[in-house]
């Protein structure tokens, strides 16, 4: 057999790499600062290679050091598996993942028997509440959200870039016509989500109307609500092109040829010192995998 890697330096070149801090990760193994440094200093012996740069205190991740973390971890990922599948001391793994409702409807739940049979073991317990971020770490170990920049203290990975469509009933589209007219769009009531407040001011600047006042703003906090009301001619909802697509209502239409940037995205976000939770990294994983 093969000589083996030191397992202990392994870990801690990981923890280094995944919470971005060697300080952080000597706190996480309950290490001194000095013996960290030996694991990791371990690990590049049996490697040569020169896994992080040192200034001082401070340990940056080498070119050499990134090539290996990207090849090495998913065998990691491989014989923790393998490991928990051959354990007779199974345990559910559970993780409290706040979802907004529309990504949960339209993106998540159509894909999650792909992550029951891949884990079996891994159980969520869904949150749809309000500030899923403020939650993050607490109630929450991790969340699904809409966000324009995510906090630089939080692990975070963007899941798409959208357009911005205005989106009404098929009916109202025909009567306000192809072409922004001011008079016309000040006599309707817009829906504003309240995560999305910057959406209809990006949608008057590309329409070249930017202080165009409509009579009324209606403010919901679900987008599933926000569609179903433009479906029924209640306003013009400003919402993203995906939601349109994956809605797939033939009530809906979007109006004008008009392509805006959204200022908002999703985000998988989560605490960094959580990503070593087996039930966080499992999900994220297969988030960023599967492309949701």
């Amino acid at each position: 057999m093969r000589r083996l890697p030191p397992l202990r330096a392994l870990e801690a070149f990981v923890r280094v790499v995944r919470l971005g801090s060697a300080r952080a990760a000597a706190a996480e193994l309950g290490l001194s600062p000095s013996a960290l440094s030996r694991r990791i200093t371990n690990l590049e012996e049996f490697t040569g290679k020169k896994l992080f740069s040192r200034t001082g205190q401070v340990m940056r991740l080498s070119i050499e050091g990134r090539a290996f973390y990207d090849n090495v971890t998913p065998h990691l990922e491989a014989l923790a598996d393998a490991v928990e599948a051959q354990s007779e001391n199974l345990q559910l793994l559970r993780l409290r993942l706040g979802v907004m409702p529309l990504f949960g409807t339209q993106r998540l739940f159509p894909r999650l028997s792909e992550l029951r049979t891949a884990y079996p073991r891994l159980h969520l317990d869904i949150d749809t509440g309000a500030q899923l971020v403020d939650r993050v770490g607490d109630t929450l170990d991790a969340a699904i959200t809409l966000m324009s920049e995510p906090d630089p203290s939080l692990h975070a990975v963007q899941l798409d870039q959208n357009k911005l469509h205005a989106i009404v009933n098929k009916d109202l589209a025909e009567q306000i016509g192809p072409v922004p007219d001011r008079a016309k769009l000040e006599k309707q009531t817009f829906l504003l989500h309240t995560d999305m407040p910057l959406s209809l001011n990006a949608w008057r600047e590309a329409i070249g109307l930017p202080d165009m006042q409509p009579n009324a703003v209606d403010h919901y906090d679900s987008g599933q609500l926000i569609l179903e009301a433009a479906a029924q001619g209640l306003g013009i909802a400003t919402m993203h092109n995906d939601h349109l697509a994956r809605n797939n209502d033939p009530r809906l239409a979007r109006l004008f040829d008009v392509t805006v940037d959204s200022p908002y995205s999703y985000w998988f976000i989560c605490r960094p010192a959580d990503l070593e939770a087996r039930p966080v990294r499992i999900f994220h994983d297969w988030v960023v995998k599967a492309g949701l």
